[in-house]
């Protein structure tokens, strides 16, 4: 497993290159230094002086890969591409545009983005197995069609009217817990119980009906129903055998979300005002705050291919028989 985990992180090596090309190009080639300045500076009656100004202030003022005025290695290194890009693989972010440093808001703002996250992954995990397992338990009956009706109707709800909804009633009618903002201590129950519930019941329905799919193509399956004619309950063949089989398809389902967990809810945090990195990256894009986008994506990056290897480790663990060579 050793070999196997170290060439999977050398093959990330040049998925980040690509990543960290490709979104040089977008803001650098595409979107160049001068259209920065004028973006921030505005469209109409900017001086050359001033765009030159801005680009010296925020570090943009050098080549982009190579320059030619420099001598030996500083050709390379005193670019835009090695300062914005390349510093990223050592975790240097840089500052944004109101001079803050990237790297401490990030560290800043990951616990309260995990404070939701995390809740809302383990506890919407556990309720929507069990209401999957429930409606296979009863499959062919009026539970299983109420309840695929009830998914149905959950997934055609848009997440924003629970998030609308829940601050209306929860918050404003009924006055049970505030209707935005954060706080730390005991008191982030408060203001995290409610995003939690939220973000629980907006995707109750698409999962639910995912992982009920799931056991209904493992309950068809020769295994189990050698597990019945052996005598086994129900109840033995869908949470010892079903559950345990489906395994698989659900930890890579849950890869998707191990981003999420560290980079929170976009949505979310923006309309609870929960200081997260979610939030954090809404207001750089609606600032044009470039510095801050490019670490998010990197960072989004880096996660989603180390959820990607803690996935197949977690195969061995679901599957004795699964062996990664």
């Amino acid at each position: 497993m050793l070999n196997y985990i170290i060439r999977r992180l050398l093959y990330a090596i040049p998925i980040l290159v690509g990543v960290n090309l490709i979104t040089f190009t977008l803001f650098f080639v595409v979107n160049t230094p001068d259209d920065m300045a004028r973006m921030h500076l505005g469209t109409k009656h900017v001086t050359e002086e001033a765009i030159w100004k801005w680009k010296q202030e925020h570090g943009y003022n050098k080549p982009l890969l190579y320059d030619q005025a420099a001598h030996g290695i500083e050709k390379l290194t005193n670019t835009i591409f090695f300062e914005k890009s390349v510093s990223m693989f050592v975790f240097d972010f840089g500052r944004a545009d109101d001079g803050r440093d990237i790297a401490h808001e990030i560290r800043s703002r990951m616990g309260p983005s995990l404070a939701i996250a995390l809740p809302v992954f383990l506890l919407g995990l556990l309720v929507y197995i069990t209401f999957a397992l429930v409606m296979v338990f009863f499959r062919m009956t009026y539970v299983d069609f109420w309840g695929v009706v009830l998914c149905v109707v959950l997934m055609s709800i848009s997440s924003l009217f629970y998030i609308i909804a829940g601050q209306f009633l929860v918050g404003k009618l009924w006055h049970l817990v505030p209707i935005s903002g954060y706080s730390s201590g005991l008191d982030t129950l408060r203001f995290l119980l409610l995003p939690v519930i939220v973000g629980v019941i907006s995707s109750a329905g698409a999962n639910t009906r995912w992982y009920r799919t799931l056991f209904l193509e493992e309950i068809n399956k020769e295994y189990v129903r050698t597990a019945r004619a052996k005598g086994l309950s129900e109840n033995i063949v869908l949470f010892r055998h079903v559950l345990r089989n489906a395994m698989i398809p659900i930890l890579t389902g849950a890869v998707v979300v191990i981003p999420l967990l560290f980079l929170g809810g976009l949505i979310t945090e923006s309309f609870f005002g929960i200081p997260g990195l979610g939030s954090y990256t809404i207001d750089a894009i609606q600032s044009q705050d470039f510095a801050v986008v490019r670490a998010m994506v990197f960072l989004g990056s880096l996660l989603y291919i180390s959820g990607l290897i803690l996935t197949d480790i977690s195969y061995t663990l679901a599957d004795p028989r699964v062996r990664l060579e």
